[in-house]
């Protein structure tokens, strides 16, 4: 089969197109002949020796893709030989041929092509795991969403809209304002040239959010924990921003404040699986009825990976990048 790896830590010219054994399913697995795949920030910090695969783990980047079953354990996840599905991989996903485990297959939503599916798994798995499980995002509560423009950004506020909650989002530039408020948010607020901590303490009467998605982590915590409302929580899923930060935690501890954050790709099979059937019973429905989509920005042929990583660390993206097998 054809395949992307990594020639060697880099930017992105080191992706290199070349020729790989198609992988063999295990127990518990299926092989996917791939038709399209996502492309994730962290495959970024994969391709640059930031981010190595778990053990036992394809060296090849590719957190997400959709195509055939051909061979493997369909059945150990409710599926059959010949089902198109979309899956969450922890690697690999850049090659004609994927491996997935069973229970982290997908079917692809009536009404979605197959490069809008490839774009969900990744999004989807992070926003419902992040947002709705660990950040418990309730009735009545309010969401605030760093990196608005992004796929996890532009997946977290439909989702959040369409089960009823008002949605804040930060963005770079104008152009994205517009965007992200026309996907749902209540307000979008360009970071640039706006602070958002003012913006959201305006627009929520003083009270500020319940729940803030945090990609960029830093110094942006001290300033969540500032429009955080009283038993606030912050959920960090990346670290763009640096790892570290100073924070006083007088305010967590009079207004009973979270922090917390989570990593999904060495988290187990079981976990994910949990993850999948609550995105079958909660948030397919709502794709195949039309009321959220995923946001593709443009594709690139699987050869093209390295142009495709390009346009990814330029932030030119408004959703998701895909690749075409």
């Amino acid at each position: 089969m054809k395949a992307v790896e990594i020639s060697q830590p880099g930017g992105p010219e080191v992706l290199v197109l070349v020729d790989r054994p198609v992988p063999e399913p295990k127990a518990g697995e299926v092989l996917i002949k791939v038709s399209a795949a996502g492309i994730n920030r962290p495959d970024v910090f994969q391709r640059k020796g930031n981010y190595a695969a778990p053990p036992g783990v394809s060296d090849l980047p590719g957190l997400e893709v959709v195509g055939e079953i051909v061979s493997g354990d369909a059945a150990a996840g409710g599926l059959a030989i010949g089902d198109k599905v979309c899956a969450l991989v922890a690697g690999g996903g850049y090659a004609e041929y994927c491996v997935a485990p069973a229970q982290q297959c997908l079917p692809v939503p009536n009404g979605l092509s197959d490069v809008e599916a490839a774009g969900l798994p990744e999004t989807y798995y992070t926003v419902w795991s992040n947002v709705f499980d660990r950040g418990r995002l309730s009735a009545g509560e309010s969401l605030l969403v760093h990196g608005g423009a992004s796929g996890i950004g532009t997946t977290a506020i439909q989702l959040a809209r369409a089960m009823g909650h008002e949605v804040y989002a930060t963005v770079g530039s104008d152009e994205r304002v517009r965007a992200v408020e026309d996907l749902g948010a209540t307000l979008g607020i360009n970071y640039r040239t706006q602070d958002y901590v003012e913006e959201v303490k305006k627009v929520t009467g003083g009270k500020g959010v319940d729940v803030v998605l945090d990609m960029v982590a830093g110094e942006y915590i001290n300033r969540n924990i500032s429009c955080l409302a009283d038993d606030g929580r912050i959920v960090i899923i990346a670290l763009l921003g640096g790892a570290k930060a100073t924070i006083d935690c007088n305010h967590v501890l009079r207004r009973r404040l979270t922090i917390t954050g989570s990593t999904l790709r060495p988290r187990p099979v079981a976990f994910k699986a949990e993850i999948t059937q609550a995105l079958k019973q909660h948030v397919w429905p709502l794709l195949e009825a039309g009321k959220i989509r995923p946001i593709v920005h443009t594709t690139f042929p699987l050869a093209q990976a390295c142009d495709a990583h390009a346009m990814m660390e330029a932030g030119e993206q408004i959703g998701k990048i895909i690749l075409t097998v």
